[in-house]
């Protein structure tokens, strides 16, 4: 892929009025190489890394970006790592500067890796990310996922894709 290009998440297809429906298609096993890729940044509250306050934390993001006129080409790409119990980072791909939400950018080389199934899975995706950057013959770096629909969303189309994606490390 070329730097900062993402993957193509077709928004098309939206039974639920609020998350579209996830197509895994090209999405696992590919690589994304991020030089100064803005995001916007935005951190949420947890309880035991149950989010507290995620559903009006993205609202307004995504209103702002809407706003702003911020959006992607290739569709939404929010990166979520908990850095604690307590909280959550999120990253939103945008194409330039969202004004009203902090701004950082991203500099990397990625693997993605597709996962279905409950939340509770976390912690054995989050190794089977680490052999798959391994194989790259890399050094796990950060790790985000990328929550595809929300709950209900998942509960309505019957599957919870969630996207891992991992830093590549030199190194192994």
């Amino acid at each position: 892929m070329n730097i900062n290009e993402l993957l193509r998440y077709d928004t098309s297809v939206n039974t639920t009025g609020c998350c579209p429906k996830f197509d895994p298609a090209g999405w696992d096993d590919q690589a994304l190489h991020l030089r100064d890729k803005p995001f916007v940044r935005a951190g949420t509250r947890s309880v035991m890394y149950v989010p507290q306050d995620m559903g009006e934390v993205f609202a307004r993001v995504f209103r702002h970006i809407e706003q702003a006129g911020a959006s992607g080409e290739d569709g939404v790409l929010v990166m979520s790592r908990d850095l604690s119990p307590t909280n959550a980072e999120h990253l939103f791909a945008v194409s330039k500067p969202v004004p009203e939400e902090q701004m950082t950018t991203l500099s990397g080389d990625f693997v993605t890796k597709v996962f279905e199934g409950p939340y509770e899975r976390i912690g054995q995706w989050r190794d089977e990310l680490a052999q798959r950057v391994r194989a790259h013959h890399a050094v796990p770096g950060d790790v985000y996922f990328f929550y595809t629909t929300c709950p209900k969303c998942a509960q309505a189309y019957g599957r919870n894709y969630v996207v891992g994606i991992a830093a590549l490390e030199p190194g192994a």
